[in-house]
């Protein structure tokens, strides 16, 4: 039997809850001891639906908001950067299926053309700069 890949949307799994995790050693930025959001990409989705047109942000500050809202030191840099991949995919995959700019997720207001989440957009950068530049974005 043939192994079926998950779509993008399949990936956004909005039955999955978010965690607060202990860490129990130090790695990327996050010290030993402290509290972790492991957000969803849910949450990823709706952060960046809520970041105006014409502004950018970047993941350190996606990561930093997340965490304060849900009572963390930190979010993980790790699922985080996951996420916010499954969620631009998602969006450009629902761009190409004929939903509207105005009603996908504007993830191009949150990754930068020079970021490892851009470098392995499934649909390269094309659409990502075309979008920043639309809004005024640094491309």
């Amino acid at each position: 039997m043939a192994y079926k890949r998950k779509t993008w949307a399949e990936k956004m799994n909005p039955h999955i809850a978010h965690k607060i995790e202990i860490t129990n050693k130090t790695f990327a930025d996050v010290p030993e001891g402290v509290k972790m959001l492991i957000a969803t990409p849910t949450i990823v989705d709706d952060y960046v639906r809520h970041i105006p047109k014409g502004t950018a942000t970047n993941l350190q500050q996606m990561r930093k908001d997340l965490a304060a809202e849900y009572h963390a030191a930190y979010a993980c840099p790790i699922t985080s950067g996951l996420f916010l991949r499954i969620v631009a995919e998602k969006a450009y995959e629902e761009h190409q299926q004929g939903k509207p700019l105005s009603e996908i997720t504007p993830f191009w207001r949150i990754i930068d053309l020079k970021s490892n989440t851009a470098k392995r957009l499934s649909f390269g950068t094309d659409f990502l700069a075309a979008q920043r530049e639309k809004e005024g974005l640094p491309v």
